[in-house]
């Protein structure tokens, strides 16, 4: 937890102020059981009742004190607590916006959405707690073993017994629940794995009927972290009960022990009474104590969750400084050296040895057998994964040279998943460019052969898509992600299978409307289909991540056994001959 008070670093004045008034609170209440042991030896003792009355309102003045210092003190607390949790969760979604593919691969979605929920409110939580109860409760327990040992020194020996046992409690549940709150937020990230994986493939599950056994698995995780926060719900239960017979069987001793002393004329009756109320403060603010303990300890094991993710660092650094914009004289749009690259340093490697050149204005066909690299390959264009070995370069500058937003200025991506977001059509196409205008939109999607459909919907650019565009089919999604790459006028297009849901008429019409509106655009086309990239200006054939073959569509059927292979598995011969 120490790690994230920097989070309150905007909130210094709250998390004083907080403090400072509970602490305030602690001297009036510590106040009360002196005032109570007046009354007694002195107002009943003499049956003075203006005494009995003086008094009766002095602790009520000093309970309404209380309770103001103790309001002001909430509302501080809450504040710094809440500025404390809205800082750590902006700080922790921004730098899971740094992180690589590589690093967002390796921890999971699941985890990073757990973690900036569920654990950052524990965190939010453990910090309200502390700034409202860490300062009053040892006071309160302090303070009233002060004023027990200037009332009768012998008498307070068991305060400090009693202190001693609750610590050796408090320490040893502590030790036990700290290690299974953590575990018990592990399995949590279990749930959330299962919860979204059957949400997102609701579909496929019901195709299949496979309800009852996602049921069961969603079960079996869930009934593991209900044993895991019941044992550790059990360990913790134990603090009250426990702590409420030790301090129980202190207040007896003092009782007992104190009616000997006040018979010997040692102590007086308000005495007694006054130890006795500084033996229940103890026991509210141990209480109380303990739950911030408990609380302290969900959140330091969530804390420590939270600290994982910043300790995860991105395996690609940014370049510093901006790159001359114009290409290097001579230079191809995008050269890949001997380019190799493996997942999480993978021993086997996704691509080995890939070198090509592309010039600007070429259309790039990829083609190549399922799992053959050729997703891989396009997404090291944009850099969204760091190269194992070799280079690739743009504008005869590497990828790293570039600023991240500079280098994706220049390229746009289409990925295989068509993802739009929730909002309207308009809003979408701008995500490509922010000012974009309804003529620049229009031209994109004509070329993405969307205009049609579209201009079909009630409200054209109006028309509000739900999440993840539920309210489009597969093919109207894809030509509407193809269209907001164009509306950003990128100099290198990617797309990476993005026509698979189309039919192959209005993918011929795309493919068309591509070489003939936009001649300056370097486009890669990835696909599975020969039909998608046999009239491209260079085609790439890919096989368990080597390039077999690079040329055109009549050179590769003469050269390349695996391209003749994919052609004549999908084209009559005829097709495969016909340009």
């Amino acid at each position: 937890m120490l790690k994230l008070a920097r989070f309150l670093k905007g909130y210094i004045k709250e998390s004083i102020i907080g403090p400072l008034f509970k602490f305030l609170e602690a001297c009036f209440e510590l106040i009360v059981p002196l005032v109570m042991a007046n009354i007694i030896d002195i107002g009943i003792k003499n049956n003075d009742t203006s005494f009995i009355l003086k008094m009766g309102g002095l602790m009520i003045f000093l309970g309404v004190l209380g309770l103001v210092c103790s309001l002001t003190a909430q509302y501080f607390a809450a504040k710094a607590a809440l500025g404390f949790g809205t800082a750590l969760r902006n700080e922790l979604f921004s730098h899971i916006n740094t992180l690589s593919f590589s690093e967002l691969d390796k921890i999971g979605t699941s985890t990073l959405i757990t973690r900036i929920t569920s654990d950052i409110n524990q965190a939010q939580t453990g910090v309200n707690l502390v700034l409202r109860l860490f300062l009053r409760s040892p006071f309160i327990v302090a303070g009233a073993i002060i004023m027990s040992f200037l009332i009768n020194a012998r008498l307070a020996i068991f305060f400090l017994i009693v202190t001693l046992l609750i610590s050796l409690v408090i320490y040893f549940i502590m030790s036990k629940s700290i290690p299974l709150y953590k575990k018990a937020q592990n399995k949590l990230d279990r749930v959330s794995l299962v919860t979204r994986e059957n949400l997102t493939g609701v579909r496929v599950i019901r195709a299949f009927s496979k309800q009852e056994d996602e049921m069961k698995d969603f079960e079996q995780s869930h009934d593991d972290l209900t044993n895991t926060q019941l044992l550790v719900g059990r360990i913790s239960a134990l603090l009250n009960p426990v702590t409420y017979i030790i301090l129980n069987a202190g207040i007896i001793a003092v009782i007992w022990y104190g009616g000997f002393e006040v018979y010997d004329g040692i102590i007086t009756q308000g005495e007694v009474i006054a130890l006795i109320n500084y033996m229940s403060q103890i026991l509210l603010a141990l209480i109380a104590f303990s739950n911030l303990i408990i609380s302290f300890t969900r959140a330091s094991a969530s804390a420590v969750r939270i600290n994982e993710v910043f300790a995860v660092k991105s395996s690609m650094n940014e370049a510093s400084s901006k790159v001359n914009e114009y290409a290097e004289a001579n230079s191809p749009k995008v050269e890949f050296r001997d380019v190799s690259f493996s997942y999480n340093q993978s021993e086997e490697e996704a691509l080995s040895g890939i070198s090509f050149r592309v010039e600007s204005g070429e259309t790039v066909g990829i083609i190549g057998g399922t799992g053959s690299g050729k997703s891989t390959l396009v997404n090291l264009i944009p850099r969204f994964y760091d190269v194992t070995y070799g280079e690739i370069l743009i504008d005869g500058k590497n990828v790293k040279d570039y600023a991240f937003s500079e280098l994706r200025k220049k390229i746009a991506v289409v990925p295989q998943k068509a993802v739009l977001f929730r909002g309207t059509i308009r809003q979408n196409m701008q995500w490509g460019k922010e000012d974009a205008t309804d003529e620049e939109i229009y031209r994109a999607l004509e070329i993405a052969q969307a205009r049609d459909f579209v201009d079909e919907k009630p409200d054209g650019l109006d028309f509000e898509i739900l999440q993840g565009g539920k309210n489009l089919s597969g093919g109207q999604r894809q030509r509407l992600t193809i269209a907001r790459a164009l509306v950003a006028e990128p100099q290198i297009l990617i797309l990476d299978d993005s026509s698979s849901a189309l039919d192959f008429a209005t993918d011929a019409r795309l493919r068309k409307a591509l070489s003939t509106r936009t001649r300056n655009m370097t486009v890669f086309i990835v696909s599975q289909r020969a039909s998608a990239i046999k009239n491209a200006d260079k085609i790439i054939v890919l096989d368990n991540g080597r390039m077999v073959g690079m040329g055109k569509h009549d050179e590769l059927l003469e050269s390349c056994g695996v391209y003749k292979e994919i052609c004549l598995s999908q084209l009559s011969e005829d097709e495969v001959n016909r340009r």
